[in-house]
């Protein structure tokens, strides 16, 4: 790849980063959420159970300091309940309420109107080819990262 080739790549992708993540900003606030807590509400909603901080920051590649404070911030939301772990009184389940699971379409709802946003008027062909090179761009680019350095998506 040549410097004018990788400068175009270089703009293209930081553009798309910054427009991308200030238009998910704008959606998720539409429904009382900010960039991250859709993520770790969508990511709670798949554990019919519940799950322990602990489990939750493993999963999403964060430190446990990180998901408390993440849960603390959606706490205000009634989106979740914490129920106590009864082999270890020290940890709590975190529990998605009917309020979060009634939540979730809309978070899904947002996604897709982003995704539809950025990738509408291409064709199919053109769509699938578009996400190939950014999965294997991901995937070369995980290699040279500590992947707890992706904890917002």
């Amino acid at each position: 790849m040549d410097t004018t080739e990788a400068i175009r790549v270089n703009r293209a992708l930081n553009k798309m980063s910054k427009l991308y993540r200030a238009a998910k900003a704008r959606k998720l606030a539409a429904i009382g959420l900010h960039p991250g807590q859709d993520v770790m509400l969508w990511f709670l909603a798949q554990e019919p159970d519940g799950i322990t901080v602990s489990e939750l920051a493993a999963r999403l590649g964060i430190e446990p300091p990180t998901a408390t404070r993440s849960l603390a911030r959606l706490e205000g939301g009634g989106w979740f309940r914490r129920e106590p772990v009864p082999t270890d009184r020290r940890q709590v389940r975190i529990v998605v309420t009917e309020a979060g699971h009634a939540l979730i379409p809309r978070i899904e709802g947002a996604w897709a109107e982003l995704a539809e946003e950025a990738m509408g008027g291409v064709s199919d062909e053109q769509r699938e080819n578009t996400l190939l090179a950014l999965e294997h761009a991901n995937a070369r680019l995980r290699g040279l990262v500590d992947e707890t350095a992706l904890t917002d998506e």
